[in-house]
């Protein structure tokens, strides 16, 4: 039996919003949104990252970012410095204290999802794991979009 559209949407929103809400009360401890998260979690990498890759892995507008970015080097989280492949952009690092404050963070959202995890099953978590991959690869690619429906998201007056 065929679910309806909205059926897959809602279980997708229901099971994100679930997700976020348990990130948010771990990362709360430590006074730490979220989007701060995903942005401590990107840096952690060492290669320095330009304000739009840190909004996109953010999910947020890019002026926001910014304003995050800010606050982080408020906390000295994080600094700046002058790309130097593109002297117009800059890049974002983590400081030796973000990175200790990242590590610490990990430490709690792997011990977290270490209670939750095994109720799923390790076969079942690596499938959603790859499914939802796939979903988000072919929404992204927008290669599904016939073009009908394509030329009416672009007039919208039509």
């Amino acid at each position: 039996m065929a679910r309806r559209p909205q059926e897959l949407l809602r279980l997708l929103t229901r099971a994100e919003r679930f997700a976020v809400r348990r990130l948010q009360s771990v990362l709360a401890e430590f006074d730490c949104s979220v989007e701060a998260w995903w942005v401590l979690d990107l840096l952690a990498d060492g290669q320095g990252h330009h304000m739009t890759a840190l909004a996109d892995h953010a999910f947020m507008p890019a002026p926001s970012a910014t304003k995050l970015i800010d606050q982080l080097v408020d906390q000295n989280l994080v600094f700046r410095r002058v790309d130097p492949a593109d002297r117009r952009r800059v890049l974002a690092y983590l400081t030796p204290r973000g990175m200790e404050r990242r590590q610490r963070l990990d430490r709690e959202v792997r011990a977290d999802r270490a209670e939750w995890e095994p109720l799923l099953g390790e076969e079942r978590g690596e499938r959603l794991e790859v499914l939802l991959d796939r979903l988000a690869e072919v929404l992204e690619d927008g290669s599904g979009v016939t073009t009908a429906r394509a030329e009416r998201a672009v007039e919208p007056g039509r």
